[in-house]
């Protein structure tokens, strides 16, 4: 018996492109036929877009979803396709997978388990589907089943576990899939891209198709569907404990489906990169399709010389690179909205990042040779100048109302907040001249404690390495000097971080301003990531860290105030890409209250140690 082939499509959707995300699909259907597929998987909500957000609890957007469905039917001739979109029933919102054989919808089957935790906030929209029930709703006038269903294809039995299903132990789908004799799992996923991620999915993959004996077929989400989310666009298949198939991720590509036989031999499985790999190529993908999807026709950098500044640079042209080395040119352009000719790929990094050096007395000859030489390496336009006459205009307005003079020793915040603040208007100016989007260049790190400047270096359209720590950031340059050939940073890499605010002979230092970027990693994994207590985080890095006890303590308490009193520059930063296992935005991973005690009690304790 000849075995029957199956595939995995990945789609680059984003919410309310109703034309443009049906026209993906269609392509991966007729992108099926011609590899001759019998079975096609799409991935979870592709007809509307994972991140639709609360548009699932509008009534006419699951009703719009399935107007869409109907186009898709006459696209399904001669292949069964699977493919994920909201279900409404009553006042109801399900997440529902529907499975379309010869052009006819067999019926829909709703996920069971809703994920709450981290970025994901699947309750606020959707009802969990109940374990073995079966209802039937109406679909063109005819009865179709829906909720816990398998279906049949030339004697093979195939059910699904969507996304967050497959995550839940011995309550998962799978094991009733199981009791039913299934020979295939299928798993249509919105699974949101993360650092490491990936070995975790490969893991989840194995272990399934071996625990229900049978071929199991991922088909993952692509790209930075709605701003901050990024898929990576993962296929995967496995049988009985071993991975047969795995694709590269990433790609710049809109659509991509890879078929494979049902049959116990290894296909083709692409390698897991490294975080820093990873990190690049979310990142490049995440910020080209952030421009594009914004109908925006570049970036706009205040360019500092330093590490924050010099990443986002580099990913940028990393952007670039990647993309035209997938894409080609001429189609690279052509989806951004650029015009492609007479340009070479130094030329188009050039017109896309458009960076400036905004000095002031205060700032050293180090780091404007360090960002000149980084942006010419980089081929992108670079403009320098001065903004001492700004500052010394909002300085005196301010000495002349206050009746006196300001200095470092009474009002050393103020003097450099206003500096980083009179960065911002110009810099906007040219964002807006050139229609491009502003980066913002905080870290994570500066988001912990507040350490940055509100509508100064957080001005942006977007914030790139928002959500990963500083520690990462200073390992990954020295990384890509080396692995990407991006000699441009020696300089850069060459430098101890500083924020250049304070005079030159007081010898400022991030550090030395706040604390070790390798503790302040330590502290937030622990108070943050895993929620702990002042008191549990210092009796767990105690026994890790070889530091004193008087000195960890400092730390510890530094870092619990300065988050508690930062949470509202935190509600204002620029949306930035989730890469890590975790993020401090509000919005998307880690709510805490504007005002509040600051953990007062907490450390009170841990003064008593």
């Amino acid at each position: 018996m000849t075995p029957i082939k199956i595939a995995g499509a990945t789609v680059n959707q984003t919410p309310l492109d109703w034309k443009g995300n049906l026209n993906r699909i269609i392509q991966a259907i007729e992108e099926a036929k011609r590899q001759e597929v019998e079975v096609l998987c799409l991935p979870e909500l592709a007809i509307t877009g994972y991140g639709s957000e609360d548009l699932f609890l509008s009534y006419w957007y699951p009703k719009k979803a399935l107007a869409q469905l109907e186009s898709l039917l006459p696209h399904c001739q001669h292949i069964t396709v699977a493919v994920g979109l909201p279900i409404r029933i009553k006042e109801k919102v399900y997440n529902a997978v529907a499975v379309i054989e010869n052009g006819v919808v067999k019926g829909f089957v709703a996920k069971q388990f809703l994920a709450i935790d981290g970025v994901h906030y699947e309750f606020r929209w959707f009802t969990p589907w109940p374990a073995n029930e079966v209802t039937q709703i109406d679909f063109l006038g005819k009865q179709v089943p829906f909720g816990d269903l398998t279906f049949h294809h030339k004697g093979m039995h195939y059910g699904f576990e969507i996304c967050e299903d497959a995550w839940r132990g011995k309550m998962r789908p799978g094991y009733r899939l199981q009791d039913r004799k299934v020979d295939l799992i299928f798993n249509p996923s919105a699974s949101h891209f993360a650092m490491g991620k990936s070995q975790l999915r490969k893991e989840l993959l194995e272990e399934s198709s071996g625990i229900f004996d049978c071929y199991y077929c991922y088909a993952n989400l692509l790209g930075n569907e709605a701003g901050r989310m990024i898929f990576d666009g993962e296929i995967m298949l496995a049988k009985s404990g071993e991975l047969l198939f795995r694709n590269q991720l990433l790609s710049f590509e809109d659509v991509q489906v890879k078929s494979f036989y049902l049959e116990p031999k290894v296909q083709e499985i692409a390698p897991i990169q490294s975080k820093n790999e990873e990190f690049a190529a979310a990142s490049s993908l995440a910020l080209y399709d952030y421009m594009r999807k914004s109908k925006s026709k570049g970036f706009v950098l205040s360019l500092s010389g330093g590490a924050d500044s010099s990443t986002i640079a580099v990913l940028v042209a990393e952007m670039v690179n990647r993309g035209v080395k997938e894409l080609g040119l001429e189609k690279f352009c052509q989806k951004a909205g650029l015009d492609y000719s007479n340009n070479s790929e130094t030329d188009l990094v050039g017109k896309i990042l458009t960076t400036a050096y905004q000095g002031t007395k205060n700032s050293s000859l180090d780091t404007f040779e360090s960002a000149a030489y980084l942006a010419k390496s980089l081929g992108a336009t670079f403009y320098h100048w001065e903004i001492d006459e700004e500052v010394k205009s909002y300085t005196s307005k301010i000495e002349k109302a206050i009746g006196r003079k300001l200095t470092w020793e009474h009002d050393d915040i103020t003097l450099q907040n206003i500096q980083a603040r009179s960065r911002a208007p110009i810099i906007w100016m040219l964002a807006n001249l050139n229609n491009a989007l502003l980066l913002a260049t905080s870290n994570r790190s500066e988001g912990d404690v507040g350490y940055a400047t509100m509508d100064g270096d957080t001005s942006g359209s977007i914030s790139p390495i928002a959500a990963v720590d500083k520690y990462f950031v200073l390992q990954w340059l020295q990384w890509a000097e080396k692995e990407l050939g991006r000699e441009g940073l020696s300089k850069v890499n060459s430098l101890q971080p500083t924020a250049e605010l304070r005079p030159l002979e007081r010898t400022q230092t991030d550090e030395k301003d706040l604390m070790p970027y390798s503790i302040i990693v330590e502290i937030e994994k622990n108070a943050i990531r895993d929620r702990r207590s002042p008191m549990d985080v210092y009796q767990i890095l105690i026994e890790e860290i070889d530091i004193e006890p008087v000195v960890l303590k400092s730390y510890i308490k530094k870092f619990f105030q300065l988050w508690s009193r930062n949470q509202w520059k935190r509600e204002r930063l620029a949306p930035s890409f989730h890469l890590d296992e975790f993020n401090v935005d509000p919005k998307t991973w880690y709510r805490f209250p504007i005002l509040s005690g600051g953990f007062t009690e907490e450390l009170e304790l841990l003064d008593q140690l």
